[in-house]
């Protein structure tokens, strides 16, 4: 894209990372084969090279992952919490250590910008497992009673867009409250969750307290629909998280789901613009906008549209589209051929129901999957890109008069994950947030995660809470 000046290329190295030609299965500490010898191959994204070829888990293979989970549970959970805390300690370091390695190795299989798996996610990934190691010996004052007992196994289907850290966000409290673990990791990326059972080798993890089983949908409604699974855990689309809940509905299984999104963020009139820009930017291009809680929707007031649009589209001619292992590249590939057939389908639906299709210019490159920033104005609640999640780099405009409007279209949405608000005013940022039916509120800041915080939703963008004491919950006896 068009730029004030030249950047020179400025590529990481590929060679911090050593991907082998082929994976199996991580299964009481050890790496295997299928049962059924089934492999499958794992694409980058932005170059559409085969990365490596992975075992991919059946049926059988659950259930040996399960047995294992098992085994390990009953010396796992009699441990101390201060000593599975040493365990979590040693994680955390290492993927200190490792995270060099782990940011090549996420952007290669998943297509995200590597200043965003460098300077984000491996350091929340790292943050998550020193947080609830320092949780492990003191869950009777989590709030959940004086001695809460940990539930057994957990089932973890994680979904494609943070890979890494999602598995963080779900193993980390699993194994602090004293649980064992069998994570099913996405079908496009599942080098890091591999990589990651090296690191619970590497600090010494007792076998079958982590079990990793890369596979396809059928594996992961195996692992659901196990018997002898106690806990499940699900992070991905809102058609899967309903089958999950149907399934497990009658069983005595706990289940948390944090499914899609369609956050609004809302500009008024007092915003600091070019603050609030980028905001919007972060908001909804960050991860070319493959996140749940993306702001997707932007509200701005009437009176200051025009001016924030044009300061909106000058910033967004100023991004770089191209190769996300370039440090200076802000927006990388799309993680699938699947997803970017569905961002394209949904973007030539709104322009067909009439709103007004606004790209900077921008060369894609000629391989790999590719959509440029997009701008949709003129956008009603009723236009399909309003309403449907589209998990691509997309933005629906909207505008409203008064505070009781933005309220009114933020909250009319299926989808109740996130929202934001922009005002130099704190007593109206209070009182909207108080009105917004959304399970995070950003107040002039949009993407902003910590590891004590809890996440999640309301309505069809789930039920539970994730990150902070409120994440020890779901995997607890209380």
């Amino acid at each position: 894209m068009a730029s004030a000046f030249e950047y020179a290329p400025a590529p990481e190295s590929r060679s911090v990372v050593d991907i082998a030609p082929s994976y199996g299965l991580f299964i009481d500490g050890e790496f295997t084969d299928a049962a059924d010898g089934k492999v499958f191959k794992t694409v980058s994204p932005s170059s559409e090279e085969v990365l490596s070829e992975v075992a991919q888990a059946g049926a059988e293979d659950v259930d040996r992952a399960v047995r294992a989970a098992r085994k390990a549970f009953a010396k796992w959970s009699a441990l101390p919490g201060s000593e599975r805390a040493k365990y979590l300690f040693r994680i955390a370091r290492i993927i200190q250590e490792r995270s060099r390695e782990l940011a090549v190795l996420e952007t290669l299989d998943n297509g995200k910008p590597i200043k965003e798996t460098r300077d984000h996610d491996l350091p929340l990934v790292a943050g998550h497992f020193f947080y609830y190691a320092g949780w492990a010996d003191k869950l009777g004052h989590a709030g959940f009673g004086p001695d809460p007992k940990p539930l057994g196994v957990a089932g973890q289907v994680i979904p494609w867009n943070f890979p890494l850290l999602m598995l963080a966000w779900k193993i980390a409290p699993a194994l602090a409250a004293g649980n064992t673990v069998v994570l099913k990791p996405a079908e496009t990326t599942p080098l890091s969750a591999l990589f990651f059972a090296d690191v619970c080798r590497q600090a010494g993890l007792p076998r079958g307290v982590v079990n990793i089983l890369p596979g396809y949908g059928d594996a992961g409604a195996a692992l659901v629909e196990h018997p002898d699974v106690d806990k499940v855990a699900f992070t991905g689309s809102t058609a899967v998280g309903k089958a999950i809940a149907r399934q497990v509905a009658g069983t005595r299984k706990k289940l948390t789901l944090e499914l899609g999104g369609k956050g609004a963020n809302i500009v008024f009139d007092d915003a600091p613009i070019d603050q609030a820009v980028e905001g919007i930017i972060t908001g909804i291009f960050f991860n070319q906008g493959q996140v749940c809680c993306a702001g997707s929707r932007l509200l701005v007031q009437e009176s200051v549209q025009d001016e924030f649009l044009d300061a909106l589209k000058r910033r967004l001619s100023t991004l770089r589209l191209g190769d996300p292992l370039d440090k200076n590249t802000d927006i990388g590939a799309i993680n699938s051929a699947e997803q970017l057939a569905r961002i394209k389908a949904l973007a030539e639906t709104g322009e067909a129901e009439g709103a007004e299709r606004w790209s900077p210019a921008c060369e894609l490159p000629s391989t790999g999957y590719w959509f440029a920033p997009t701008l949709f104005t003129g956008v009603t609640q009723a236009h399909t890109v309003a309403r449907d999640e589209i998990f691509g780099p997309v933005l629906s405009v909207l505008t409203f008069r008064t505070p009781a409007e933005a309220v009114a279209k933020a909250n009319n949405s299926q989808y109740g994950l996130s929202a934001g608000i922009w005002s130099e005013k704190g007593s109206r940022i209070l009182a909207v947030a108080d009105k917004l039916r959304a399970g995070v509120v950003w107040a002039n800041t949009f993407n902003k995660l910590d590891p004590t915080s809890p996440f999640g939703g309301y309505k069809e963008s789930g039920f539970g809470r994730e990150g902070g004491r409120h994440g020890l919950e779901a995997y607890l006896d209380v």
